[in-house]
């Protein structure tokens, strides 16, 4: 990486817990591109105060992650359709102190529906209720998918997320089939829930598509299983890597080739 110098421009990262993965992204790039940047994590005790000082000194962007991705709203000037689409914010660009906010998250998952084909017309049985289940809802939504079904426990935030996309909401992902089966919940993930598959086999059989939005790991017994079957599967690491790469964009003005996209993946990931 370069010396630091007066003209490096500085990126960041918000988050509650920072995690080394988007550093590592932006890093390796910037390393491998002779880009005069630096991109640093941190853990805000203060997000308006964090946010003033993106302005102000000024930083050229900030990722924003949980649990600030709805407080600074009202803190910037502007909110790309892709943020007002899920009143959700995870990139801030600052441009001569103007901050503009996108929610990348939804650009991905519209960017990889496209590039994987998935069919607008398919059924469409997703898992979970939470703000990245809103991003992914969202953006299949915004792709024009009109055959949309929620399934969540907690009715209170299925009935909510299904009502807001004008999808149908169930409590049990057992009790329905899709052509593309979406999960958007811990399960799957390192830890208790790791052996865990989100959809029954006999779903995962019905289906033509699967789409795991769990990025680590990224073959989770529910990929694993959709592979087994021969089924199209777009994975959480897809979405992560892509995101990651809207952001770079935004910050640097580069267009990443998809090689430097899954090289810095894979560095960030190692």
């Amino acid at each position: 990486m370069p010396i630091l110098h007066k003209d490096m421009q500085l990126c960041v990262s918000f988050a509650a817990r920072p995690s080394n993965i988007g550093t590592r992204f932006h890093n390796y790039l910037y390393d491998e591109l002779g880009l005069n940047f630096v991109y640093k994590a941190f853990a805000p005790v203060d997000i308006a105060q964090a946010v003033a000082g993106v302005r102000g000194l000024p930083i050229r962007g900030a990722s924003v992650s949980m649990p600030f991705k709805e407080a600074v709203i009202p803190l910037v000037d502007h909110l790309h359709a892709s943020a007002t689409a899920i009143d959700s914010v995870n990139t801030i660009v600052n441009d001569d102190g103007v901050l503009t906010a996108y929610n990348t998250d939804y650009l991905a998952v519209e960017s990889l529906l496209r590039t994987h084909a998935v069919d607008p017309a398919a059924s469409v049985l997703l898992r979970g209720s939470g703000g990245m289940a809103k991003a992914v809802l969202a953006a299949f939504a915004g792709a024009g998918f009109g055959d949309l079904t929620v399934a969540a426990r907690n009715e209170t935030a299925g009935r909510a997320l299904a009502d807001r996309y004008g999808a149908r909401w169930i409590p049990d992902p057992a009790d329905a089939g899709a052509e593309v089966l979406v999960n958007v919940t811990p399960l799957g993930m390192h830890g208790c829930d790791a052996a865990v598959q989100s959809f029954p086999d006999a779903a995962i059989a019905g289906a033509e598509v699967v789409f795991d939005v769990v990025a680590m790991p990224a073959e989770t017994p529910l990929i694993t299983a959709a592979r087994a079957r021969k089924k199209r599967v777009i994975t959480g690491a897809e979405v992560i890597a892509l995101q990651a790469a809207e952001q770079f964009t935004r910050y640097t003005g580069v267009e990443l080739t998809a090689d430097q996209i899954q090289r810095a993946a894979a560095f960030s990931r190692a």
